[in-house]
C-alpha cells in the first residue's frame, strides 16, 4: 500500500509539472509572439519616420543595414513588386515580392503582417511592411524559434525540475503514508478495545466495519472450536461403548445369555455413530454451499409425501400416528435438500413424541407464502431451550434423544437448508403440549 501511495503521488507530481510546463510555454509563446509583433511595428515606423527610403535621390548602392542573420531583416519594395534593396541578400537575386501577403496587405491597407514556419530550419520568420509616402513598401522581418524548439531547448531544465520534484514527493510521500497509515495500525491493534476511537471521523465507518468483522471471525472461531469439542465428544461416546463391549465379548467375560444383548447394544453404537457421521458430512456440505447449487420448480407436497411414506415405518415402530394434508404447491429448491429438511422435522416430531402420539405434515398457502407446516402433540419444548434448538449439539432432554438415536445436528442442518432457500422457520412449542415447526417459502 505504502509503495502504491508513493508511485501515485510521484506521478501526479510528474503529471503535474509537465502539465505545468506546457501551460507556462504555450501561454509564454504567445506573449512573445505578440511581443515580436509589436517590435517589428515600431522598427517599421522607425525606418518609415527617418524617411531614409522615400528620397527620389538615394543611390541604392550606398544604403547598408546589414546585420547578423539572426537580427533584423529589412526588405524595401517598389509598386510594382520589385525588391529595390535588401540587407540580406542582393536584391538582383531576389524574386518578385508582389506574391507575398503582407506585401499585398501593405499596399491595399497601408499595413501588413505575416508568419511563415520553416520545417527544415525549425524557425518562424514573421514579417511586417508598411507603405511608405512614395508608395513604396518597407518590410521588416526577423526569425524565432518554433514552439517545438522551444520545448525542446527548454527539456534539460524541465528534466532537473522533475527530478528534483521527485526527490522531494518521495521523500513527503513516504512521511504522510507513515502519518496516515498509523492511525490505521494503532486502530486494527485496538479492535478488541470497546472504548477506542479513531483519530480521524473519516475512520470510524471502517473501525466499525473491522470490529464487526474481528467478532465475528472470533465467534465464528468460537464456534469451530466447539463444534470440534462436541464432534469428539459425540463420537468418543458410542466408540467407547462399543470398544467396551468388544472387549468384554473378546474377554469371554460374558454369559451366553447375554451377549445377544452386547451384540444389541454395539449394533446400537454403531448406528448412532453411523447416523453423526452422516450429519457431520451433510453440515460440512452444507458449509461449503454457495448460491450455484441446482435449483428447480417442484411440488413440496409431493416431496411431503415421499417423506411421510417413508418415515411411516418408523412412526408405527414408535406407535405414532402420522398423516398429511395439503394439495399441489410449486416452489423453486433443491429436491434433495428440501426432502432432506422435511425428513429431519418429521423425525423429531417421531422422535421426541410420547408413545400413541400424532405427527400432522400440511403443505397449504399462507397469504403470500407457501409454508410447510409440521406439529406433533409430543414433550414440547421450554420457553427457555427454543432460541437454541437450531444450534449444533444442543437437545433439549439430552438422555432421551441419545436413546432414541438423535445425533443434535437435525434441526441445525434444517437451519442451513432454509437459508440456502431464502426461507423463514417459526418455531411454536410448550412442554406437554407439542411442537409446531413452519417453514415459510
Amino acid at each position: 500500500m505504502k509503495s502504491k501511495i508513493n508511485r501515485r503521488l510521484v506521478g501526479i507530481a510528474i503529471l503535474a509539472v509537465v502539465a505545468t510546463v506546457i501551460g507556462i510555454t504555450i501561454i509564454y509563446y504567445g506573449l512573445f509572439q505578440r511581443q515580436v509583433r509589436a517590435d517589428l511595428s515600431v522598427s517599421a515606423k522607425l525606418l518609415k519616420d527617418t524617411h531614409y527610403f522615400e528620397s527620389v535621390d538615394i543611390d541604392i548602392d550606398e544604403i547598408d543595414l546589414t546585420t547578423d542573420i539572426d537580427e533584423l531583416r529589412v526588405t524595401w519594395v517598389a509598386e510594382d513588386g520589385t525588391v529595390l534593396y535588401d540587407n540580406d541578400a542582393s536584391a538582383e537575386l531576389l524574386k518578385n515580392h508582389n506574391d507575398r501577403p503582407e506585401i499585398q496587405e501593405a499596399f491595399t491597407d497601408g499595413v501588413g503582417e505575416a508568419v511563415r514556419k520553416s520545417d527544415t530550419m525549425n524557425k518562424n520568420t514573421f514579417y511586417y511592411a508598411i507603405l511608405l509616402d512614395n508608395g513604396t513598401v518597407l518590410r521588416v522581418a526577423t526569425d524565432t524559434q518554433s514552439l517545438l524548439a522551444v520545448f525542446v531547448s527548454a527539456t534539460p531544465i524541465i528534466s532537473l525540475i522533475i527530478i528534483i520534484i521527485i526527490s522531494v514527493c518521495v521523500v513527503i510521500s513516504h512521511l504522510l503514508t507513515k502519518q496516515f497509515l498509523k492511525p490505521i495500525e494503532v486502530m486494527v491493534s485496538n479492535l478488541e478495545n470497546a472504548d477506542y476511537e479513531s483519530p480521524y471521523k473519516e475512520l470510524n465507518p471502517l473501525s466499525a466495519m473491522l470490529k464487526s468483522q474481528h467478532t465475528d471471525v472470533l465467534a465464528a472461531a468460537k464456534a469451530r472450536q466447539d463444534f470440534t469439542a462436541n464432534v469428539s465428544h459425540e463420537l468418543k461416546t458410542p466408540l467407547t461403548a462399543i470398544s467396551g463391549y468388544a472387549e468384554l465379548l473378546e474377554g469371554g467375560m460374558v454369559s451366553e445369555d447375554k451377549q445377544n444383548h452386547f451384540y444389541q447394544e454395539i449394533r446400537k453404537n454403531a448406528d448412532r455413530l453411523l447416523a453423526l457421521i452422516n450429519d457431520i458430512i451433510k453440515l460440512s456440505e452444507l458449509d461449503r454451499v454457495d448460491h450455484g447449487i441446482a435449483f428447480e420448480q417442484m411440488d413440496l407436497y409431493e416431496v411431503a409425501q415421499e417423506c411421510v411414506d417413508e418415515l411411516s415405518v418408523y412412526a408405527k415402530l414408535k406407535d405414532i400416528r402420522i398423516n398429511i394434508d395439503g394439495k399441489e404447491s410449486i416452489i423453486h429448491g433443491n429436491r434433495e435438500l428440501i426432502k432432506e429438511l422435511i425428513e429431519n422435522l418429521v423425525q423429531n416430531a417421531i422422535r421426541y413424541n410420547n408413545s400413541g402420539g400424532k405427527v400432522t405434515v400440511s403443505v397449504k398457502h399462507i397469504d403470500h407464502f407457501t409454508c410447510l407446516i409440521v406439529k406433533d402433540n409430543g414433550i414440547g419444548i421450554p420457553a427457555a431451550d427454543q432460541q437454541r434448538i437450531f444450534e449444533r449439539f444442543y437437545r433439549v432432554d439430552k438422555s432421551r434423544s441419545k436413546a432414541t438415536g438423535g445425533t443434535g445436528l437435525g434441526l441445525a442442518i434444517v437451519k442451513h437448508i432454509v437459508e440456502i432457500h431464502d426461507a423463514k422457520i417459526e418455531l411454536d412449542s410448550a412442554p406437554g403440549v407439542g411442537t409446531t415447526i413452519t417453514v415459510l417459502f
